[in-house]
């Protein structure tokens, strides 16, 4: 796999050759936007078993400090009350656990500290540790005791506690973005966190991730972060790769440490984690989820999604979590109301769906049973040859684009006593004790310091990029009146991150060895409630996902 990745980076730098900055990165390595290879025959997926992490657990939280203030109020929950909640709440969707909550077998606040106890219990320093949480909403329990007495839902998320990716602002925890230099950033909640409040979720906490959604240090693992440590797949500690960047909020999913999670995308960070954990994760269309209080690397492609272990759930917190949003450049009124991707999924049907199936992906076994379930489901595949299009200039988008992003957050989202503003500024931070702050080096950040590329530059590369990616999917969608397009993983989410395009990944099964794999359908902007029927149906017809068994 490693020798797949270098091969990989040498074409993605080679594309880039005509880059103004060419000479201004370092290597390239596994960052988010290059976290996928095509190479169909590498059926294992991405394994770990030959990296060395130099850091498993965090130097600057630990287990005492994250339950704190949490301890005094979890004391009546025993684990008499876990064992009997088990089978209530493990493995089990947001719509039948609020059915058990209305027929009174448990309540909001016995909701929140099963999960609370789970994440206590498996988390940190144990012979199961995952590290895949970083805080702990204090007042999560007393919120969920609120919504016990008010009893007036008006969304299906009411009452879930959901658990952020940790550069997603939200009021009473910090927003760290997994680095150092953010430890303190405590600040107001993201626009997406107000959607999600305003419909009465509980924020449970935040979820580790790879640091500065992995544009950061280059040759570090995926799921690192100073502040976090070392997230690791419940599939296989230390063995299977967590996938990156939302890599906390992929491992929580998959280990039943809340009813659903939010993680963020600019070109597979959504996808990667999902499928490398066994949930279902969704990467919606630029512009439908706010931005705004979103630590970021791209204004161009980033974005927010849920990853859950269901499509219900998926279809639940996106229903929750988009909407307008003035402030966020790239967001757009859109009419729909509440209850638009959740109705009528369980009713959909692929009879005369056609779909584009790769050619160079057939030789992979998971993707050719997942093919046959489709067609069984009425659907009709396509194989089709991919197109040979480059994406020139990539990582040069994301270094202009970041190099502005990131001092717009620090001025208008990130906490007024913190007084880095730049990438540099930041950059010299860790440079005081590079031991705790970047132990795989900063490479990723230099890279960004040194592009030269001014806002000409950055608006022909836009296009191009925006150009090439539509085209990759638009002209065999045309010639094959094509609904979707199928893909493993993350393989093609560069493309669709250029194209602006929504992509979810469903859990298809796993390999020999016992890696994840997911079913990616990806379409055209705005067909996400398409998408989260065709993999409604897909999922409740293949039954792929198992729960990971140490965790049950």
């Amino acid at each position: 796999m490693r020798f797949l990745f270098i091969i990989f980076i040498f074409l993605l730098v080679y594309s880039c050759k005509d880059s103004t900055s060419r000479d201004a990165r370092e290597p390239v390595s596994k960052s988010e936007t290059v976290e996928y290879s095509q190479d169909s025959s590498d059926l294992d997926a991405i394994s770990t078993k030959d990296v060395k992490f130099k850091v498993l657990d965090s130097k600057h939280i630990s287990k005492s400090d994250i339950w704190a203030e949490i301890n005094l109020q979890m004391e009546d929950f025993t684990k008499a009350d876990y064992e009997r909640l088990k089978p209530l709440i493990l493995e089990q969707d947001i719509p039948t656990l609020q059915k058990h909550i209305s027929d009174g077998k448990f309540d909001y606040e016995l909701l929140t500290k099963f999960y609370l106890y789970r994440i206590r219990k498996f988390d940190r320093e144990n012979n199961l540790s995952l590290n895949s949480v970083i805080s702990i909403n204090p007042n999560v329990i007393k919120e969920a005791k609120a919504l016990d007495q008010a009893s007036d839902e008006n969304h299906l998320i009411y009452g879930m506690p959901i658990l952020l990716k940790d550069n997603i602002n939200a009021s009473g925890m910090p927003t760290t973005a997994g680095a150092v230099a953010l430890k303190d950033n405590m600040t107001e909640d993201a626009f997406l966190v107000k959607q999600l409040k305003s419909k009465d979720a509980l924020i449970l906490g935040k979820a580790n991730l790879s640091e500065w959604a992995y544009f950061f240090c280059g040759s570090c693992p995926s799921g690192y972060s100073a502040i976090g440590g070392q997230t690791l797949n419940p599939y296989g500690r230390e063995i299977i790769d967590t996938g990156g960047s939302s890599s906390g909020s992929g491992v929580s999913a998959s280990a039943n440490f809340a009813a659903a999670t939010i993680g963020s995308e600019t070109a597979g960070s959504i996808l990667s984690p999902a499928s490398q954990n066994s949930v279902v994760g969704l990467k919606p269309t630029v512009g439908l989820v706010s931005r705004s209080g979103v630590v970021p690397i791209s204004s161009t492609l980033d974005t927010a999604g849920p990853i859950t272990r269901f499509v219900i759930d998926n279809a639940i917190v996106l229903d929750a979590i988009f909407g307008e949003d003035v402030s966020d450049s790239k967001s757009f009124m859109i009419l729909w109301d509440s209850g638009f991707y959740t109705e009528k999924i369980q009713e959909a049907n692929l009879q005369g769906k056609r779909f584009g199936a790769p050619k160079s992906l057939m030789n992979d076994s998971l993707f050719n049973i997942a093919v046959e379930v489709l067609k069984l489901q009425g659907a009709q595949i396509v194989e089709i040859e991919e197109q040979d299009i480059n994406l020139p200039n990539f990582i040069n988008l994301l270094n202009i684009d970041m190099k502005k992003d990131l001092p717009n957050y620090m001025e208008s989202y990130a906490n007024s006593n913190i007084k880095l503003r730049t990438v540099a500024d930041v950059m010299a931070f860790n440079s005081k004790d590079s031991v705790s702050t970047m132990p795989y080096g900063q490479s990723l950040f230099k890279g960004i310091v040194n592009d030269n590329g001014d806002e000409v530059f950055l608006e022909k590369i836009k296009d191009t990029l925006k150009t090439n990616g539509k085209q990759f999917f638009d002209v065999p969608m045309k010639q094959n009146n094509l609904d979707g397009y199928l893909s493993i993983n993350n393989y093609h989410a560069a493309y669709a991150a250029v194209a602006e395009y929504p992509a979810i990944t469903v859990p298809m099964g796993y390999t020999k060895t016992g890696v994840p794999k997911g079913l990616t359908f990806i379409s055209k902007s705005l067909q996400e409630k398409q998408l989260l029927e065709w993999a409604y149906i897909y999922e409740q017809a293949s039954k792929a996902r198992k729960a990971p068994k140490d965790y049950n």
